[in-house]
């Protein structure tokens, strides 16, 4: 198998699901309108005190943008099983962890950097010192990945189950909160002027195992719940 073609599979794939994804504007908002919904009521339930707020920040940040992720997840897959493209792609010669690559990617295109881009704005909100963006930034550049990496796998336990986004949530959440720890932890180390190294060597670290593993079970997984 030469390289050409899985390059010119992954390509064309993942080029498929961005204009999908793009036909369907509203369903692609969806994520960004709960993201800022969820971290908007939080200033008009605890009042607009920065003494109050800005401890808080990373974390509603953080968990805002991890229940984002998870509302967009169950679509990752549903449409090409219900359409049987799911069952084509694994049938085709190309290795399926390159091609789960492509729709991760192609999601966390989607999803997860419009959180970063937003991410910011909410920021400011929140009365999160100017010291502490680029932290928030990084984290999300390197965490998000991760959610949209660990979240396929879920996604391909359950794919075959109608109205399965709980039990989906059962299996991912638990997953998703070493992620949760540390971003939220980097962010508010910087608001305080510490050191965040380790925390970002941690979240990479995290991102390259997700990245080297994910894809695989992701395909595994799909095949066992396709078959």
């Amino acid at each position: 198998m030469t390289q050409l073609p899985m390059f010119k599979a992954f390509s064309t794939l993942l080029r498929r699901d961005l204009l999908l994804a793009f036909r369907h504007r509203g369903e692609m908002a969806n994520p960004l309108m709960f993201f800022v919904l969820v971290v908007s009521l939080f200033p008009l339930a605890l009042g607009p005190d920065s003494r109050t707020l800005q401890p808080l920040a990373p974390g509603i940040i953080w968990v805002a943008a991890l229940l984002a992720s998870l509302l967009s997840l169950e679509g990752m897959f549903r449409s090409d099983f219900d359409d049987g493209a799911l069952e084509l792609m694994l049938l085709s010669p190309q290795p399926a962890p390159l091609l789960v690559l492509a729709k991760v990617i192609a999601h966390w295109l989607v999803t997860g950097l419009p959180l970063i881009a937003l991410a910011p704005l909410l920021g400011v909100l929140l009365h999160l010192p100017a010291q502490a963006m680029p932290a928030l930034l990084i984290t999300l550049l390197l965490g998000t990945p991760v959610l949209s990496l660990v979240g396929a796998i879920g996604v391909a336990l359950t794919v075959s189950i109608r109205r399965g986004g709980l039990l989906l949530s059962l299996l991912i959440l638990p997953l998703y909160v070493p992620v949760l720890i540390f971003a939220a932890g980097a962010v508010g180390d910087a608001a305080h002027g510490l050191q965040v190294g380790a925390h970002f060597m941690i979240l990479g670290a995290m991102l390259v195992l997700a990245l080297s593993l994910a894809p695989i079970a992701t395909g595994a997984a799909l095949r066992i719940s396709i078959g």
